[in-house]
């Protein structure tokens, strides 16, 4: 059917796919059609089936043109696609180019043309002896001391408080509402059993301060003016009067930092020694996690920007449906309800895939070069390191290895694991290459929670 083919190469990775029909299959393919709907058509005067083909093309050729039309696209573009070099992306389906101008013209050669994105053509720059500068972190006594209040904190107990007043880091639980000039009660502005704990802020109204010294059943009428950069808006520059009456008070009994704490938190530790060596593994931990994720970040931010690399808008678009579909998962909400939310901010679907275009455009180059750079470097990973690698994640994670194992056979997953482990060794490979050079010092905490 095609006698002819060109290919030529546009911007972003996708090219334009030129073909040509044999003029002769495009009218048989129109003949064929024709005779097809001649034996079925009813025309007033002809019996079922005795059609001329003739009296059908007068009255249903246009129709019948048009179909073949597609039929001559379907088939042709599918011939061609066999053995052309450059394959569409899986998820690019190919566009007709010009569609208004086709034109089927029975007896000649048919030309069409279409479309389509393609794997992008990838030049990698220079990704040895690069020169990445790393944050100067080390985990202090301070981190550890937190680590551990943190730990006291999290084995507290919270008892009701025997007499006595509000006092900071109480629990209380309180009822409020807005009260008028006229001191009457707002409608739609009483809320009943508010609980947070007193000088945590965690309330619109920031009455930690206020309700200080109340004692339990007390009511009070709080006059309160905000600034007008209040971090609420609906307030902001206003003054309110608001009633609130406490409810309960409670205290957190916080345990001793000593023995009997660390054999509380785990069996593991007999003596608080124990635990604090623990936490401290833990934290060296999560610093060299985050350092090594650091490096590779600032590594390939210089492999990028060494490298030419154009990916075609599909890639781009499937990369921000892929967010788009981790943000529904996180919210742990359907999508309709993420949609209204975001409506009620002023925002829509769109200006978010806008906001994360770049990282997504970023995340793509990323993996792509990941890709490039362990083929041209014959990185590869064996069945025996995957499966040490699975072994791995479940210990970490408190699991069965075996159950683990035939769960990822049964679901054809040891491919993702073998490339886990492949981008492992790629990295280990990169960051020996490189030269490092000490940055600025950080804090711990600023630094494993990216506030920099």
């Amino acid at each position: 059917m095609v006698t002819q083919k060109d290919v030529q190469k546009l911007e972003h990775a996708s090219v334009k796919l030129t073909i040509t029909v044999d003029g002769a299959e495009a009218q048989k393919k129109y003949d064929e059609l024709l005779k097809k709907y001649a034996k079925t058509a009813h025309i007033k005067g002809f019996r079922k089936g005795k059609v001329p083909p003739k009296i059908l093309e007068q009255k249903y050729g246009e129709g019948i043109k048009e179909e073949a039309t597609i039929e001559i696209l379907d088939e042709g573009l599918k011939e061609a696609l066999e053995d052309v070099e450059q394959k569409p992306l899986p998820y690019a389906q190919p566009r007709l180019d010009d569609e208004e101008s086709l034109n089927l013209t029975l007896g000649e050669d048919f030309t069409f043309s279409v479309i389509y994105d393609v794997y992008p053509d990838i030049e990698v720059g220079e990704y040895k002896g690069l020169e990445i500068e790393v944050p100067d972190v080390k985990v202090l006594k301070k981190d550890e001391k937190r680590e551990l209040e943190n730990i006291q904190e999290q084995n507290s107990m919270v008892a009701e408080k025997q007499g006595g007043a509000v006092e900071k880091d109480d629990i209380v639980t309180i009822d409020y509402v807005e009260l008028d000039e006229e001191g009457n009660e707002k409608p739609d502005t009483s809320r009943s059993d508010f609980v947070f704990t007193v000088g945590t802020g965690y309330n619109i109204f920031k009455i930690d301060d206020d309700i200080i010294g109340m004692q339990k059943d007390e009511e009070k009428v709080i006059e309160k003016e905000f600034p007008e950069d209040f971090e609420h808006e609906e307030y902001a520059g206003k003054k309110i009067r608001l009633k609130v009456k406490v409810k309960t008070i409670k205290q957190k009994d916080v345990p001793a930092l000593d023995d009997e704490l660390a054999q509380d938190v785990s069996d593991e530790y007999e003596t608080l020694d124990d635990l604090k060596k623990s936490v401290r593994a833990q934290l060296e931990e999560t610093l060299n996690q985050k350092l090594r994720e650091t490096k590779i970040e600032k590594l390939f931010d210089q492999i990028i920007e060494n490298s030419k690399i154009d990916p075609p808008e599909s890639m781009i678009q499937a990369e921000l449906d892929n967010s788009w579909q981790r943000f529904i998962q996180q919210s742990r909400i359907g999508e309709e309800q993420v949609l209204q939310i975001l409506q009620m901010q002023g925002k829509s679907k769109e200006d978010m895939l806008a906001e994360w275009r770049p990282n997504a455009e970023r995340s793509l180059k990323f993996q792509l070069l990941v890709e490039k750079i362990r083929e041209t470097e014959g990185i590869e990973a064996t069945d025996e390191e995957a499966y040490e690698e699975l072994k791995q994640q479940a210990e970490q994670a408190g699991q069965d290895y075996e159950e683990v194992k035939q769960q990822y056979e049964q679901n054809n997953l040891m491919d993702y694991v073998k490339t886990d482990v492949q981008n492992r060794k790629l990295f280990d490979f990169l960051l020996e290459q490189s030269k490092l050079k000490k940055g600025k010092k950080m804090d711990y905490l600023d630094f494993v929670q990216n506030n920099n």
